[in-house]
């Protein structure tokens, strides 16, 4: 069955949002002010570990986030709606998930913290599934900066996708909004089939989740098909780094970190999404090693380490083990401290479908919320306190850990 955001509930959820600080001895969120308009500002004072406060609105079902070298944060989002088939034209995604309808209304938002936010464009291509699945929109899925240009994960396009002139792909992102494609990943991924598909759950033109720049190379999650992939700058070319189904089979990869020649990647599951049954692998840098680092986790779509090498882990929802088979407000963060995989403990709860996270230049974490399942407009980014030191609820670890 299906995988990431697409098809998660069938029916639409409209969901509040919760404040969560908890903290061993650090002291309770003192005199934190927002305003609700794109123009206003954030004020901000000392806040205990792992506390949420929510730095931007209104946008629509926020995905992948990311910091310029300009301090602005970088958001993608999926869109609103779609309206254009292709049934006839091409291969299309499996019922209940398909077919899709394809749009015109992924956005990047661009958010300075102190002074507000803007769209940096407004009609990147997007999907939607089959209203039967939920309507979940997807379109840029993931951004990342290389040589101080921006660059987006493009996972609502191609014909299956309902866009028959755009592929899924690898954009470059000018300054002013305009964009060009440089890495087809919809023909690559047709040219270069994983050792285990799930044929009842097939996105011919995949769907793509998350990115990260290393060296001279963007790589990227696969998430449908279940593979490690990267754009080659040096050579313009895609080039399969593993093939994560051959040894995992359809375990739906999702969140990509590093760090010391290894990649970090977690997964979602398949439904019902038990509890306890997403895990982190590790993988080497060439792929040719791949293994299990820690286990125990649910839903994960969110992999990112601090500078003290510890790594937090992005839930998205505790599963009901039946339809809609995802609870709203349950998302949280947890962390693995420094590499110690037996030292796992809870940072913050009360999150609403985040999607993704990213840490940001003043040692917090940033999480995209109400990413999926959520009405339009209703999209947030919260920062979570982890500049302060202590642990969460004491420091309690996950039970089997």
């Amino acid at each position: 069955m299906r995988r990431i955001i697409s098809g998660y509930l069938s029916l639409a959820v409209l969901c509040s949002f919760i404040f969560i600080a908890c903290s061993k001895d650090a002291e309770m969120p003192t005199a934190v002010s927002q305003s609700g308009t794109s123009s206003g500002t954030v004020t901000l004072n000392k806040i205990a570990y792992g506390a949420q406060t929510i730095v931007a609105t209104d946008l629509n079902q926020p995905r992948g986030l990311i910091f310029g070298p300009d301090q602005m944060l970088y958001v993608s989002e999926s869109g609103t709606k779609g309206c254009i088939s292709t049934v006839g034209q091409c291969e299309q995604v499996p019922p209940p998930i398909g077919p899709y309808l394809g749009g015109h209304n992924g956005s990047i938002t661009k958010i300075n913290l102190s002074q507000g936010q803007s769209k940096l464009n407004t009609n990147f291509p997007s999907t939607q599934t089959a209203p039967a699945s939920g309507g979940e929109m997807t379109s840029i899925s993931s951004v990342a900066f290389y040589q101080g240009s921006l660059y987006a994960l493009l996972s609502g396009a191609g014909c299956s996708h309902g866009h028959p002139e755009v592929p899924n792909g690898i954009l470059q992102v000018n300054s002013d909004g305009s964009w060009k494609e440089i890495a087809d990943i919809s023909s690559f991924l047709k040219s270069h089939p994983v050792a285990n598909p799930e044929a009842d759950d097939f996105e011919p033109d995949g769907d793509l989740y998350s990115m990260i720049m290393l060296d001279n190379y963007l790589y990227y999650i696969e998430s449908n098909h279940g593979e490690l992939d990267r754009y080659n700058f040096n050579t313009g070319s895609i080039e399969r780094v593993v093939d994560i189904s051959e040894s995992q089979g359809h375990i739906v990869p999702t969140a990509i970190a590093y760090k010391d020649g290894f990649f970090y990647v977690g997964n979602l599951t398949t439904v019902p999404y038990p509890v306890g049954a997403a895990k982190i692998l590790k993988i080497s840098l060439d792929g040719q090693s791949l293994s299990t680092y820690a286990t125990g986790f649910t839903t994960i779509l969110g992999l990112t380490f601090d500078s003290s090498g510890n790594l937090f882990v992005l839930e998205t929802s505790i599963g009901n083990g039946q339809p809609p088979f995802f609870a709203a407000n349950t998302g949280k963060i947890m962390r693995i401290a420094n590499g110690d995989v037996n030292n796992v403990s809870e940072v913050t709860s009360g999150l609403n479908f985040p999607t993704a996270m990213t840490l940001g230049p003043d040692g917090n974490l940033y999480v995209s919320n109400n990413g999926f399942a959520s009405a339009p407009g209703t999209g947030q980014v919260v920062m979570v306190n982890i500049s302060t030191g202590g642990t969460c609820n004491g420091g309690q670890k996950i039970a089997g850990k």
